[in-house]
């Protein structure tokens, strides 16, 4: 049976699948706490640099895969009322806590429209038709995939021809002066700080396990060319913490 990372561990796809979904239903009342914590705020910009990527189409359907919370599908939103262009904006996550806390944040913030549609699904395998969305976004969710390489060929089958696929990543820091701090941070900060806030220390060490799991931007960037994608492209942020990754079917 095939297996995959789940963190540092091996453990079987189905296991790793069910582990992300008790790591998310534990956390996702803080997680967007978390992520200003985790991160001094800086995801913030680097999720408001992802969504000037994302084009205004007239009519899109955009998908945002792993959107739970709503951070980046709330961006999009904004972006096109300004544009006062219409769009079908679907938040698809596989955790029922994520998408509860999206909801509730999207009428908080008056964001709840027709346009805006919570749906839970696998990233792996969602039951959207082939060729369906102009549009797929997904930010710090494709490394909790089980089967990372059945993610990418689902996201290019949803897709429609020339549609836009937008990941947003964590990835290993490559610069040799960066890197112990970052370490140190990661492995000695992070758990501790998720142990504080939100009671749960074993989920932030899962998150910065996986970080180091996931393939380097090249290998990645392979990844999705092989599934089809064209056009693919990434940009290094912020000394490489993180990475963009753009491209099209």
């Amino acid at each position: 049976m095939s297996k995959s990372s789940f963190g540092f561990k091996q453990v079987t796809k189905e296991i790793k699948t069910n582990l992300v979904d008790q790591v998310f239903a534990s956390v996702a009342s803080k997680y967007d706490l978390m992520n200003d914590v985790m991160s001094m705020g800086i995801h913030r910009l680097w999720k408001d640099q992802m969504v000037k990527q994302v084009p205004v189409i007239s009519d899109a359907k955009i998908l945002d895969m792993a959107g739970g919370t709503g951070d980046i599908a709330f961006r999009i939103l904004k972006k096109y009322q300004a544009a006062n262009t219409n769009l079908e904006l679907t938040i698809a996550d596989y955790n029922q806590e994520m998408l509860d806390e999206g909801k509730n944040r999207a009428i908080d913030e008056n964001l709840f429209a027709e346009q805006l549609n919570f749906s839970k699904q696998n990233g792996e395998k969602t039951s959207f038709k082939a060729n369906n969305f102009d549009i797929y976004t997904i930010a710090y969710g494709i490394r909790n995939f089980a089967d990372l390489n059945k993610g990418v060929k689902e996201a290019y089958r949803v897709l429609k021809k020339s549609g836009k696929f937008l990941c947003l990543e964590f990835n290993q820091v490559e610069h040799q002066f960066l890197k112990p701090l970052y370490d140190f941070y990661s492995f000695q900060i992070i758990p501790r700080a998720g142990e504080l806030i939100t009671g749960d220390r074993e989920s932030y060490q899962y998150f910065v396990e996986s970080i180091r799991m996931f393939p380097d931007s090249d290998s990645f960037k392979q990844m999705l060319e092989a599934a089809g994608f064209k056009n693919v492209a990434y940009q290094k942020l912020t000394g490489g913490l993180t990475t963009l990754y753009l491209a099209e079917k």
